[in-house]
């Protein structure tokens, strides 16, 4: 009789163990120099995740007149700093203005075929694969797990984003009509993967969309296309949760049902400045300055999805849990 009850309670115990494990983890991050030391990856090699995704800046080449050659160089650099182990994970890619080739660069830079095709072959992206046949880098991929649906959605805010207005640190909103970040194919594109259902659509886009206070990139300088991808994402059944990056700071902003968690950067810190501090009214919390990435922990069972942001040590710094 003992025997027979230490047997019921021993299965109880390991059926339901492991219902309360995650049953997958990403981690995403951005701004990584090539140049700089990438311990920060040892960390997140501990969270035994399943996808790392890349939000830009991947890469920064050399900013002068060789900017061909400065991709190349940086790329290969890259290619053997990035360490081994990542690549046994699903890997996800976008581009930001460095790995672009201009920085802070839209539709005019000359060179952003060929900078296409490098991005597209350092992140070996299968021949048959749609972006080598059509301008910009913007993908779509579902994961699906114990019954639920993710669907996610890699912009590319580069390729066909208009000019900017005003110079750098003091760019001024634009009031064109004509003026855009997607571009026509890319948002048609956008809205009729909007229309698959999804439990968790996931969207990369390695400028903020939500912030509004700072005087850097974002969506918001922008107004309308700003207005238009909101007015998309509030209608989309199912839990939305943006990630970008470029800020080189980290930060967590929620707006209705969508969720923006910004990840910057992986080794490339800015030295505390006035502009290391700010507030934003969609910020939630605080911003964190140093070093980290980010990660989304997927629990099918208790359809929690928990993010947070890491330190260099592995440490959460900021946290969000959302239910789906």
């Amino acid at each position: 009789m003992k025997l027979y009850t230490f047997k019921i309670i021993f299965f109880i115990a390991i059926s339901i163990s492991p219902l309360y494990s995650n049953d997958y983890v990403i981690a995403f991050g951005s701004c990584l120099d090539q140049d700089a030391d990438q311990d920060i990856f040892r960390s997140i090699q501990k969270d035994e995740i399943d996808s790392f995704i890349f939000l830009g800046d991947n890469i920064y080449p050399v900013e002068d007149k060789n900017i061909i050659s400065n991709l190349k160089k940086a790329y290969k650099k890259q290619s053997e700093k990035i360490p081994s182990w990542i690549y046994s994970k699903n890997i996800y890619a976008i581009w930001d203005d460095h790995d672009y080739g201009d920085n802070d660069g839209g539709e005019s830079f000359q060179f952003k075929q060929t900078s296409q095709e490098f991005f597209l072959e350092f992140w070996k992206i299968p021949k048959y694969d749609e972006r080598w046949q059509r301008d910009g880098i913007y993908f779509q991929d579902n994961i699906k797990i114990s019954g639920l649906t993710i669907n996610i959605i890699g912009l590319d805010t580069r390729f066909f984003r208009s000019d900017l207005k005003g110079s750098k640190f003091f760019y001024r909103t634009s009031d064109d009509d004509t003026s855009s970040i997607l571009g026509n194919d890319q948002w048609n594109w956008l809205a009729n993967e909007l229309e698959k259902e999804a439990d968790l659509t996931i969207i990369l886009s390695s400028i903020q969309v939500l912030a509004e206070n700072h005087r850097f990139e974002k969506w918001s300088l922008f107004p309308k296309e700003k207005t238009k991808l909101i007015n998309m994402l509030t209608q989309k059944k199912g839990q939305i949760v943006v990630l970008s990056g470029d800020r080189h700071k980290a930060g967590i902003y929620q707006k209705d049902n969508i969720f923006e968690i910004t990840s910057s950067s992986l080794n490339k810190p800015i030295p505390l400045s006035k502009y290391s501090f700010e507030t934003d009214p969609l910020l939630l919390g605080s911003t964190y300055n140093k070093e980290n990435y980010g990660l989304i922990e997927i629990n099918s069972l208790t359809r929690e999805v928990n993010l947070s942001i890491k330190d260099i040590n592995g440490q959460k710094q900021i946290e969000k849990k959302i239910s789906l």
